[in-house]
């Protein structure tokens, strides 16, 4: 119950800064009374005691779940088991991200509202679901890159600067429709269910290869699930 009672004001802490400052621009700059204040505190209410469970579902639940499935893969010794595994929680977090769901949603909306694709419900509905699975894979292929430099110890930067150069020069020759669309879908993909289980997974597999450092090598799963979406969404968009 205490550590209940802290980790609530810890949210209510972390979420006072947001509230001052649409208080203060609504107050002073706009000058204007705040609308719906009843609703507004109840939705603050209610952001603040889903926060607290949330993060202490992610300290009691996922956390711990990672790590002891990448103890796991290791102590059995199978690569392939590993990667595989590591494939599937990448594609399974991100396509059931929400941030990614609402993203391919409204950019099926604008496509349509645009006439770049059919204005229809089967059209969006479609458009909007294979960007989906687009994203999912490329992070999925991601957290297997990131997996596979963890088991070989190489250097992140060795991937990570040639990553984002391909992206440089795909940004050139991509349609400028789905180039927003496809930095946008890197920062999407790393929200509220991919980061906690990815960031276990990481840190618990460096835990447990002898000569790993968890703090220099357990970390930086998260940069290449956010670099890979820019890549395929723009091949996506090349393609389509």
């Amino acid at each position: 119950m205490t550590q209940l009672l802290r980790s609530l004001l810890s949210s209510l802490r972390d979420l006072t800064p947001i509230l001052l400052v649409v208080t203060v621009f609504q107050l002073v700059v706009v000058r204007q009374p705040i609308p719906n204040l009843a609703d507004l505190l109840t939705g603050a209410l209610l952001v603040v005691v889903g926060l607290t469970f949330f993060v202490r579902g992610l300290e009691l639940g996922l956390f711990p779940l990672g790590e002891s499935l990448a103890y796991a893969f290791a102590k059995k010794g199978s690569v392939f088991w590993l990667l595989l595994f590591s494939f599937a929680l990448g594609f399974g977090t991100t396509v059931a991200e929400p941030a990614l769901i609402a993203v391919s949603g409204k950019a099926a909306e604008v496509a349509a509202n645009g006439d770049f694709i059919e204005n229809s419900v089967e059209s969006r509905s479609n458009y909007a679901w294979g960007l989906r699975i687009s994203v999912a894979l490329s992070v999925g292929f991601a957290i297997v890159v990131g997996v596979f430099r963890i088991l070989k110890g190489w250097p992140i930067q060795y991937l990570i600067i040639p990553g984002y150069s391909a992206i440089i020069v795909m940004t050139a020759f991509a349609p400028p429709e789905i180039v927003g669309i496809a930095y946008d879908s890197g920062g999407v993909t790393t929200s509220t269910i991919t980061v906690p289980l990815v960031t276990a997974l990481g840190v618990g597999l460096a835990s447990s290869i002898r000569g790993r450092n968890p703090f220099t090598d357990g970390f930086g799963l998260i940069a290449f699930a956010s670099l890979t979406p820019m890549v395929f969404v723009m091949a996506y968009g090349m393609l389509i």
